[in-house]
């Protein structure tokens, strides 16, 4: 008899994430039943062509029964799905997320009608490709990646349960306040993201047959930005919008050091270029010590 972690799971929103984690719960047993929510009818189709999931449901006021619930849309939609599931839980049910800012969804669910049922625990598995949908998900999307919880109680049931499953996973838990997150994430993605949209939206600006070359020459830093680009414009503009104070931080540092480097080129400081490149290859080196360099997608080792 298999001792499973969760009775009935749902997924709500099976793209990349959601299809890849109801894989995991599946194929781990870590759930005796998953269910998907979806708006998109084609992903619906996909889910149960695919078989990711036992079931799609139709409507959310089949809720009641649920012991998980994972929030994998847009974050904007947080808010909506919170106010409509949450007068519908009859039984101890955990909620968590997959969003890439906290601080704002703790604030939704907090000025949600209470419901002692319910217990939540904000997530964020830093895993993802810039492809979306739930042909793309795979199990092993999450393995050897790190997953940042940020619960107010650490030592909550619920937050070990989300643990356990998220380390079946192959996932590595990190325990953090929400704002300490939201200002460290708009760091090592947010502003990444931004930066690479900024740069390929040049590129649409050039006259044609230099955009042409460009395109055509495309050197491999040229591609990794491209390759950001490609994201989920929805689920990026709900990051931008709604963790906007850490990332205008960020934004303004990273602006200054920019304008820096720009009158070092300007006036030909070749000691402060040097410099400034050796101490960012150390980070560099630091990343891959930490196990954090190359993809995000362990197939591609494989992919001729």
């Amino acid at each position: 008899m298999n001792n499973f972690l969760f009775n009935k799971s749902l997924i709500i929103g099976v793209g990349l994430i959601g299809s890849s984690l109801a894989r995991g719960l599946k194929n781990k047993k870590l759930s005796r039943l998953v269910f998907g929510y979806d708006n998109d009818n084609n992903v619906k189709k996909k889910c149960m062509d695919l078989k990711i999931v036992d079931s799609m449901l139709d409507t959310l006021d089949l809720i009641e029964e649920i012991d998980l619930v994972v929030l994998c849309t847009p974050l904007s939609c947080y808010r909506n799905i919170l106010s409509k599931i949450t007068p519908l839980i009859k039984k101890p049910c955990i909620i968590t997320d997959v969003g890439s800012t906290k601080a704002n969804v703790i604030k939704d669910f907090e000025n949600l009608k209470y419901n002692k049922l319910l217990n939540f625990v904000p997530g964020h598995p830093i895993a993802g490709l810039e492809k979306s949908g739930p042909e793309y998900g795979f199990e092993d999307l999450f393995k050897n990646r790190y997953c940042i919880l940020t619960p107010q109680n650490k030592d909550d049931q619920s937050v070990k349960k989300v643990s356990k499953m998220w380390e079946n996973l192959g996932m590595i838990i990190e325990i953090m306040n929400a704002e300490r997150h939201d200002r460290v994430l708009a760091m090592t993605s947010h502003i990444p993201q931004l930066i690479a949209y900024s740069i390929v939206a040049t590129t649409t600006e050039l006259e044609k047959n230099i955009k042409d070359e460009v395109i055509k020459y495309s050197a491999a830093g040229f591609r990794d930005f491209t390759r950001l680009a490609g994201s989920d414009p929805i689920m990026w503009r709900d990051i931008y919008i709604l963790n906007k104070e850490a990332i205008l931080e960020m934004l303004g540092r990273f602006s200054e050091d920019l304008s820096s480097l720009q009158k070092a080129i300007r006036n030909e400081d070749k000691n402060l270029l040097e410099s400034t490149f050796k101490a960012t290859r150390e980070i560099r080196k630091e990343i891959e010590k930490a196990g954090q360099a190359g993809s995000f997608d362990p197939r591609e080792k494989i992919i001729k």
